[in-house]
């Protein structure tokens, strides 16, 4: 049983990743990742100056300048690479996708990616391959696809060879445990600025902000019910109480049963817990990350079998989000507060 914290389903998007080393992949791919449009001093989205139309965008402690839209592209996860193409960005300015079966892309965007490089499967691109594309723009979920020490190009080799990288907000170090679902919208808005498609990035933006909207209507009226957010490998279990993930909750109206100012989620979002953690607060609803169909079952299985009196198990409120969906920096953020939302209160929808 494979389940990280992420989340909801449109498509399978989801990412087999082991968790025993669920902690410890976790800690490189997204505590050390580092993330985009969160300045220090305030500043989130990208800014033009007029004099000679130059692109300086803050991103994660670096600032990224372009003086002219990037033409050789590389996007790191199928949750970026779907952006670009959302955004309007062409298959011909794409040389490159990587760790494309972590996630299959939407079906709607799936055949404009056909002709597009496959760099790598299940990890990030070795550095070598990602440098053979000649790249000029990469763009990735975390920091942690740069890692020189795991073989991967890093953000210096990157720079010396012609290229800049841009890392989704929500990824930052320093902005992990506290990201939200909207920084998504940063991360539009500052690649619509980089890419030349502001236009496509504000229509984008405005769909994002009316799907969150109309969640937020469905269940003004709604009682709050008590959500435990966790994650199942084989008999162990963590527990989500911060970051992005439990936005995604607040969003959809649960109330997460785990606090993110407790100490335990001080550094990291996640934590290992024991069963009588989750019995303790005897949830309303559980919702827990998948990597696909079978996946889904053993941890169905596993929780009903773990937490039968609880009412989450009770009522039948198990409730399983596509793991990619919790991605930092893609649109299946907002997927899977839709579908959380509409399986805690499906008299609201």
């Amino acid at each position: 049983m494979n389940t990280v914290p992420a989340t909801a389903s449109r498509s399978p998007r989801s990412r087999a990743l082991t968790a025993s080393a669920a902690l410890a992949a976790l800690l490189p791919l997204t505590l050390a990742g580092c993330g985009g449009g969160v300045s220090s001093d305030g500043a989130e989205t990208s800014e033009t100056t007029a004099a000679d139309e130059t692109v300086a965008v803050e991103n994660c402690g670096r600032e990224l300048s372009f003086d002219a839209a990037p033409t050789s592209v590389v996007g790191m996860m199928p949750s970026q690479t779907e952006l670009l193409l959302r955004l309007g960005v062409t298959a011909e300015s794409l040389v490159g996708q990587a760790q494309t079966e972590t996630s299959p892309l939407p079906e709607d965007v799936a055949d404009q990616a056909s002709d597009i490089p496959v760099l790598s499967t299940d990890m990030p691109p070795a550095r070598e391959d990602l440098l053979a594309t000649s790249p000029d723009f990469v763009v990735s979920p975390t920091e942690y696809e740069f890692t020189a020490e795991q073989g991967f190009a890093s953000l210096d080799q990157l720079a010396d060879n012609g290229a800049q990288a841009y890392v989704a907000t929500g990824g930052c170090a320093d902005r992990r445990n506290t990201a939200e679902v909207t920084d998504v919208m940063t991360d539009i808005t500052n690649l619509g600025e980089i890419m030349g498609v502001p236009q496509e990035a504000a229509a984008l933006n405005d769909d994002a902000e009316a799907r969150l909207a109309a969640v937020e209507d469905a269940i003004a009226e709604q009682d709050r019910l008590s959500v435990a957010q966790v994650y199942v490998e084989g008999n162990s279990l963590g527990a989500i109480g911060a970051g992005v993930e439990a936005d995604i909750i607040l969003q959809a109206g649960g109330e997460n049963v785990f606090d993110p100012d407790a100490p335990e989620f001080e550094a990291f979002f996640a934590t290992e817990v024991n069963p009588e953690e989750i019995i303790e607060r005897d949830p309303e609803a559980i919702v827990f990350g998948t990597s696909g169909p079978e996946n889904e079952e053993q941890t169905r299985e596993y929780l009903t079998t773990t937490f039968p009196g609880t009412p989450a198990v009770e009522n039948d409120r198990l409730i399983a989000v596509d793991q990619s969906d919790l991605y930092p920096g893609t649109l299946g953020n907002i997927d899977a507060v839709e579908t959380i939302a509409v399986e805690l209160y499906p008299e609201a929808f």
